[in-house]
């Protein structure tokens, strides 16, 4: 059996099996990263690159879609001409169960008291 020809738009994502703790936590340890995952799992939903609004350049948004990306954190297709964003949440409960629940409360209480002071 021969597989489908991979397009150029297809971008490489580790299996289930091949997501390790220490990429994701690694992953979600810069805050512009954090950033863009609260807001996935807020939305719980697909959203494109464009809809995010970093303080960063486009290069450095570019590269923390990657690392999450590559990590096993986030699933990206391409629909149309917008790449769009989801978060591996049953990957990653499966493998890691509570870890991405217990991760996003405390960035949540983190901005929370940040904004606060």
């Amino acid at each position: 059996m021969t597989s489908p020809a991979v397009s150029s738009r297809d971008l490489p994502h580790p299996t289930r099996e091949e997501i390790r703790l220490e990429g994701v936590l690694h992953a979600l340890s810069d805050p512009m990263r954090m950033r863009i995952v609260r807001e996935l799992a807020a939305v719980g939903d697909e959203l494109s690159c464009s809809h995010f609004d970093l303080p960063v350049t486009k290069s450095t948004t570019t590269h923390h879609f990657r690392v999450l990306r590559e990590s096993g954190v986030l699933q990206q297709v391409y629909r149309g001409t917008a790449k769009m964003n989801g978060l591996r949440k049953d990957d990653l409960d499966g493998l890691f169960p509570g870890l991405l629940d217990c991760l996003l409360d405390a960035a949540g209480r983190q901005a929370a008291r940040l904004d606060g002071a």
